[in-house]
């Protein structure tokens, strides 16, 4: 990893680290967290999110046990997930496969996203980037739908 990766996903690490680590540190202002994290993946800040959506983040994030399935979430991507993966062995993913991500982004900046998928895949991969930063949906959503609606037909 390098700083730029580091800054970026920083949650990564943070976010793995044993129980109730993360947790209390977030527990504090989970809402300042959430926005950091949201804001921290593109110099637009939030205004790539619609406010009600926003607003929706908020209040999901700030449930009781929301940073806890969060953080857990990380954690199974660092632990069994990979156990998983490597259970797999020679298994490919069967149905239509669509990889998207954003030119804004940092992930294809550290490495290419459409070759990691492609052996996982037992036919065609279709990998698309989308002019925008991490949060697809929420800043090209005519174009995810778009790009999904094609995969799918």
């Amino acid at each position: 990893t390098d700083m730029a990766f580091a800054r970026a996903y920083y949650h990564w690490f943070h976010l793995i680290q044993p129980a109730p680590l993360p947790e209390t540190m977030i527990g504090s202002d989970s809402r300042a967290y959430l926005h950091a994290k949201l804001g921290g993946w593109g110099a637009q800040g939030l205004a790539h999110i619609e406010p009600d959506a926003l607003a929706e983040y908020e209040r999901c994030y700030a449930a009781p046990g929301a940073v806890h399935a969060s953080c857990e979430d990380y954690r199974a991507a660092a632990t069994i997930d990979l156990e998983h993966h490597a259970a797999d062995g020679d298994r490919r993913i069967a149905c239509p496969l669509l990889v998207m991500w954003g030119e804004r982004g940092a992930m294809h900046r550290i490495y290419d996203v459409a070759a990691t998928w492609r052996p996982l895949a037992a036919g065609e991969v279709r990998a698309r980037s989308l002019p925008c930063g991490h949060f697809l949906p929420e800043e090209q959503p005519e174009a995810v739908v778009r790009e999904l609606a094609g995969c799918l037909a």
